[in-house]
């Protein structure tokens, strides 16, 4: 179930850097292999349920505040969820540390290239299109940050690196 949870984590971090969404579909089918690897004992770290129902309710429960004030997706919020199914309770913190610096390295190169447009086609890539008029973001592409990207990137990282065998 490695290689399964792996390729997930692959999919949605392509999806959301492309798309700057994830979709149900794609949440859903990683909370159903999640379940069936905790119902089969085969899953990537061995957690028992309660760590993985644990994870999955802390990790959507906190997210979900980040979405009540407009800063997140709801993608975002269902897909960690969804992790926390796959890592449960223990991994969360480092996982979450990992992906908020990325983001945070994301939001200050989208910033220092909307003050200095040295790349413009960069900031196009990484920020999306802007409205000609103000200046700022469309409200098709407002969330700039593919939080999910770089948490499934932090997973797979912690996943090689991170925990102990």
């Amino acid at each position: 179930m490695t290689s399964a949870y792996l390729m997930w984590l692959l999919f949605i971090a392509a999806y959301d850097f492309r798309q700057r969404r994830v979709p149900n579909w794609l949440v859903l089918a990683g909370a159903s292999l999640a379940l069936a690897a905790l119902a089969t004992g085969t899953g990537p770290i061995g957690q028992d349920w309660t760590a993985a129902l644990l994870g999955a309710g802390l990790a959507f429960g906190f997210l979900l505040l980040f979405y009540a004030l407009r800063v997140m997706g709801a993608g975002d919020v269902k897909f960690a969820g969804a992790l926390g199914l796959w890592v449960g309770l223990s991994a969360l913190p480092c996982i979450w540390l990992i992906g908020s610096l990325l983001a945070g390295l994301h939001a200050a190169l989208g910033l220092a290239l909307r003050r200095w447009p040295i790349a413009p086609r960069l900031s196009l890539v990484l920020f999306g299109p802007l409205s000609p008029a103000q200046g700022q973001p469309s409200p098709a592409r407002a969330r700039f940050i593919p939080y999910a990207a770089y948490l499934s990137m932090a997973a797979a990282v912690w996943m090689v690196w991170g925990r102990q065998s």
